[in-house]
């Protein structure tokens, strides 16, 4: 973020369903600087020299192996980007770390047990740890010199962590916390030297806890056998009167929630930037196999329904990109002023990071399900060769999977994401009680009809009636519901849908128009059409949705008025999306990879 942007007004987590932001607020990979562009190629260059190489013994579950691995990553300071200067690490921004997570998804299972150790294994200590903590614990882990597990999940607690049965007491001493309990699929479990678990203590206060692998009582369970990630150890750990010093408790008692949930939400954030690095693998894998593939005489990559295949998940990548790049922005811009040196720094991290929960939620929705699209799509590409383990692509089906189920299953993810939207509003934190309340006047002013002739205006429209819609269900939700609206599931899901594809759509065109702006329509050529058939797609979806929670929302009469207020709202004209597609995969195939 340049210096005019920090001084500009905070841009408000879930504002995007109401404001519009302007260009230069908006981050997107065509911003990197050269240094950025170097990290990347740094990852692609100790993926593809150390860890590629050795993938078939990864996969095995090497342990030593991995261990090694983690520490040449440390040793080239991969794992340090989000640990301060001053305990160790490098101290990069998030856009760096956010480059580090895409490039290493190459590494399937590694970047999975590199992903864990440097994000919800060590970022706790590093925002919510004590002075103390920090000197003692993150030096160890910027070098790999020892490795972090994160310690949530018990076999009766997945979504609902606060129900956890792991209890914590004080010894008759006062020197100790002693822990019993178990946690379930525990990724690093295997080889973890420190653990960050959470257990209440005298069975009531949540609280977080920095446990190391020797303290006595401390078991662990046998390796999972798992459909995918089979390189990463997922193990259960068991806590039998173990004695845990005081000073390894993590933030303040009783507060462990607010650890648990904002490193959920960097978590998720940083889950999506390693779909992308898989879905642009993904796609150079199929391309090329498209183009040497040949059945009837020629390659498949001739056949338009190959082509069309090739075009979404290109497009679908791109917006995956600008979401995640976009997302990584807002963090930085929070995050950039923490004072990591002095025991408040949670404090300050927890704002920081809980202002772009919505965002960091959308993001792993979006992504995770995207990943999955694109990696089924490579698979039908593929044909046979595709289920054959032979081909990367079969392996990163298996892997795609567990995402939509990682740091909160997504239908957890999109009740969190309009929940969230409602209690901020509550807490006056947006204005969107007052736009929906406006609704009906901005509604006389729409003019049905319009023709749009300016490069990317029928999106824009696209945009700004989303929006609208949203307000327009969404208000009407809460007016029936009222309290009562968490329990209405369907309605919520939906409202998440339309909110995770306003903030897909317009991250795609903000990326779109600045690119624009820097270069030229022409050269933009590619970024155009991709959005331009996203922005389509997503007004149709939306429109579905709308009708379908309008439907259980309203009846009779007053359905009826709704219903003609929304196709107000979603007059659109026809768009040749076969063309743009077809224009899309021309280019994806004749460069075999993922393309802007």
């Amino acid at each position: 973020m340049s210096e005019n942007q920090t001084k500009q007004a905070k841009i408000v987590g879930g504002g995007f369903v109401i404001d519009n932001p302007e260009l230069d607020r908006v981050l997107t990979p065509e911003d990197f600087t050269e240094e950025h562009r170097m990290i990347g190629e740094t990852v692609l260059d100790f993926i593809d020299g150390e860890v590629m190489p050795k993938d078939e013994e990864i996969e095995k579950l090497d342990y030593e192996l991995t261990v090694d691995l983690l520490r040449k990553a440390g040793e080239l300071g991969l794992l340090g980007a989000d640990v301060p200067e001053e305990f160790g690490g490098v101290g990069l921004d998030k856009v760096s770390s956010t480059i580090i997570n895409e490039s290493l998804a190459k590494g399937s299972s590694f970047a999975l047990s590199f992903g864990a150790h440097v994000g919800i294994g060590t970022l706790p200590i590093v925002l919510f740890g004590t002075t103390e903590q920090k000197k003692k614990y993150l030096p160890d882990l910027a070098t790999g010199t020892k490795i972090a597990a994160y310690c949530l999940t018990e076999p009766t607690s997945g979504s609902d962590a606060m129900s956890a049965k792991t209890t914590a007491r004080l010894s008759d001493d006062g020197e100790h916390y002693i822990l019993n309990g178990s946690k379930l699929y525990i990724t690093n479990a295997g080889f973890a030297d420190i653990f960050i678990v959470y257990a209440k203590i005298d069975g009531e206060h949540f609280t977080a806890f920095i446990v190391e692998k020797e303290m006595e009582g401390f078991t662990l369970g046998p390796e999972e056998k798992k459909m995918g990630i089979k390189g990463s150890s997922t193990r259960p750990l068991f806590f039998e009167d173990v004695k845990v010093p005081k000073e390894n408790v993590l933030g303040e008692i009783g507060k462990g929630h607010r650890i648990a949930f904002n490193i959920l939400n960097l978590g998720r954030y940083k889950l999506a930037a390693g779909t992308v690095g898989a879905a642009k693998e993904s796609i150079e894998l199929s391309a090329a196999y498209a183009n040497t593939r040949k059945q009837f005489e020629m390659p498949i990559s001739n056949f338009p329904l190959m082509r069309k295949k090739l075009a979404e998940m290109n497009i679908t990548s791109f917006v995956m990109e600008s979401m995640v790049y976009r997302t990584a922005g807002l963090l930085d811009e929070a995050m950039q002023d923490i004072d990591y040196s002095i025991n408040d720094a949670g404090a300050q991290a927890a704002a920081a990071v809980s202002e772009y929960a919505i965002e960091c939620s959308i993001n792993k929705v979006y992504a995770s399900e995207g990943l999955d699209f694109i990696a089924d799509e490579g698979v039908q590409i593929h044909g046979g060769y595709g289920y054959i383990q032979e081909y990367k692509i079969e392996r990163i089906y298996r892997d795609s999977r567990i995402n939509r189920i990682f740091e909160g299953t997504n239908e957890i993810n999109r009740l969190l994401i309009p929940g969230t939207l409602v209690k901020k509003a509550m807490k006056g934190q947006i204005a969107l009680l007052q736009k929906a309340q406006n609704l009906q006047n901005e509604l006389l002013q729409i003019v049905p009809g319009q023709t749009f002739e300016g490069t990317l205006e029928q999106e824009m429209h696209y945009l700004d009636m989303s929006k609208k819609i949203f307000l327009l269900v969404g208000g009407l939700a809460v007016q029936k519901f009222g309290t009562k609206l968490e329990k209405e599931q369907e309605a919520l899901a939906n409202l998440a849908d339309i909110m995770i594809d306003i903030y897909a759509l317009e991250s795609a065109l903000l990326r779109t128009r600045k690119q624009i702006a820097r270069t030229s329509e022409e050269k933009a050529a590619n970024m155009i059409e991709m959005t331009q058939v996203f922005a389509y797609e997503a007004f149709q979806r939306i429109e579905a949705l709308a009708k379908e929670t309008l439907a259980s929302i309203e009846s009779g009469d007053m359905l009826r008025m709704q219903m003609s207020v929304l196709k107000k709202l979603t007059r659109t004209n026809p768009v040749d999306t076969v063309a743009l597609k077809r224009n899309i995969a021309a280019r994806v195939v004749k460069n075999e990879r993922y393309t802007v």
